[in-house]
């Protein structure tokens, strides 16, 4: 038990004025001697011991009737680790440009609202914490230290399955933990918003994996760096928010990684860079299984890793020319519209001369061979009313198939994409008809052919006697009634028949393919 005989100039004035909820300042003024950086060489004139800040905040100091108690410190030395793991604290803690000795253990406890900005901590436990109301590191710097005598933390700012019913305020804050995580914070729920901009840095991974952010995370201007051995920046699997806002000058060199991840409302990328991990061994961007409402993926440059895109749904996909990196993971990719920045408005990416082309080279990035993303484009291309864009789409979809197919079925491939254009081209096998039947009719017109019953028969048409030979189904009676009974007329009558069958047989093949949508 503290006594007041015992505590320090300012630590009794700090004592004296947590019960009305006042102030304590211990700076200067002289913006070189208040460096908090140089906090180290604060002298006992600015020192409060924590087990003084504790005392306080578990009532050591009764409040006065008629005010709210809060601890209000500004520019201090906190000498000692301040341990509160379990506590039950009801009243605020604000604390600005102070630096901390050792680290803040907060593990399992109920508090108020908590801000502890401009400062310098070495570690902060919060994991399992309730804090009702929130929690503001503005402008504070964080690495990993010692919480207490016998547990040195692998990151510097722990909030595992902590919930904090307003928001977090880490704009401007740096996270350091190069050889860890810079932010444990696997299960959090936040009913506010998670504001991580204007300057914030991680040094080490960001994790946030089944977190519950209610009410969105902005990362607006953010710098995640050294993301450490395993290469990811933020993970951020399987959690559910409103928004996530990765934009202005977002930065992340190593993965950001969304696998199963659930947007109610907007995702967005819009002017960011995704390096991917330094070393260049991995992706840029994983969102398997990622939902979201408005997917922005308009970068400032394109990534220099994988993005992979399996499996994810969004409403609204919006891309620019350095959206996509050398290899896109695009199976099972499910959108219901693309856009695209036309005279500083979004509009739909359907009409344009270069739309089904550019499309194409997007699909082909992804490596192997799968018909989902032809498919899905198809679609996309159908519901926007342009049929012949999407038959093109399927066209490109056989093209690629044919090359995983063994030799003989490659050349049946070539032939019906020759003849029918795989069934999307129907009119393909009219144009062939044409030429062959002007071939025969111009050929057999200078010859003179052999009746199979002299005096008997129809009078020889060549235009007809080659129709008769390219349709096999039937007979106009030229080819029952005359025959070439040697020379290359007769080569020509036999070659016209098996093209006849050529073409029926890829008419009905193309025209079933395309009535299954294979």
């Amino acid at each position: 038990m503290l006594s007041y005989d015992e505590l320090t100039r300012p630590e009794r004035e700090l004592w004296d004025a947590f019960p009305e909820g006042r102030r304590v300042d211990l700076r200067t003024g002289s913006p070189e001697d208040d460096r908090v950086a140089d906090g180290g060489r604060w002298g006992p004139e600015r020192t409060v011991r924590a087990a003084v800040i504790a005392a306080l905040l578990l009532d050591a100091n009764a409040a006065q009737p008629g005010v709210v108690a809060s601890l209000t410190l500004a520019g201090a030395r906190i000498s000692g680790p301040l341990n509160l793991a379990g506590a039950q604290i009801s009243h605020p803690l604000w604390l600005e440009d102070c630096w901390f000795e050792e680290g803040v253990n907060l593990f399992g406890a109920e508090t108020r609202t908590i801000a502890i900005t401009g400062s310098r901590v070495p570690g902060l436990e919060a994991g399992s914490t309730r804090i009702e109301g929130r929690l503001d590191l503005l402008r504070s710097t964080v690495e990993t230290g010692t919480v207490s005598a016998f547990h040195r933390e692998i990151s510097a700012l722990s909030l595992t399955h902590a919930h904090v019913t307003g928001g977090m305020i880490l704009n401007g804050a740096t996270l350091s933990a190069p050889e860890g995580w810079a932010l444990s914070a696997g299960g959090l729920v936040t009913d506010g918003g998670v504001f991580c901009g204007s300057g914030f840095v991680a040094h080490g991974e960001v994790r946030l994996l089944g977190a519950q952010l209610l009410g969105g995370l902005f990362m607006r201007g953010a710098r995640l760096e050294r993301p450490g051995p395993r290469g990811v920046a933020l993970a951020l699997d399987n959690a559910v928010t409103s928004t996530l806002e990765f934009s202005r000058g977002f930065t992340a060199n190593g993965t950001v990684r969304l696998r199963g991840t659930r947007v109610s409302d907007n995702l967005s990328f819009e002017d960011a860079v995704l390096n991917g991990p330094p070393d260049g061994d991995g992706p840029a961007l994983v969102c398997m299984l990622m939902q979201a409402v408005d997917f922005d993926l308009t970068l400032a440059r394109p990534p220099s890793g994988t993005v992979d895109l399996r499996g994810a749904q969004v409403s609204y996909l919006h891309d620019n020319e350095h959206s996509w990196p050398d290899v896109v993971e695009l199976e099972g990719f499910v959108y219901g519209s693309i856009r695209v920045a036309v005279a500083g408005e979004r509009r739909e990416a359907v009409g344009r001369p270069d739309s089904v082309a550019h499309r194409m080279r997007w699909i082909r990035r992804s490596p192997g061979y799968s018909p989902q993303p032809y498919e899905q484009l198809a679609s996309w291309y159908r519901t926007a009313g342009h049929d012949d864009d999407a038959r093109r789409v399927l066209l490109a979809k056989q093209r690629h198939r044919r090359r995983t197919l063994q030799p003989a079925a490659r050349a049946w491939g070539r032939l019906l994409d020759a003849t029918v254009g795989y069934g999307y081209r129907p009119w393909l096998a009219g144009v062939w008809l044409l030429l062959l039947t002007l071939l025969g009719t111009l050929a057999f017109g200078a010859g003179t052919p052999t009746a199979v019953k002299a005096g008997e028969g129809p009078r020889f048409q060549p235009l007809v006697y080659t129709l008769d030979l390219l349709i096999p189904i039937g007979g106009l009676g030229q080819r029952a009634a005359w025959y070439w009974s040697h020379g290359p007329l007769e080569w020509l009558s036999y070659l016209l028949i098996a093209f006849g069958w050529i073409l029926t047989t890829a008419v009905i093949a193309g025209v079933s393919r395309t009535l299954q949508k294979s």
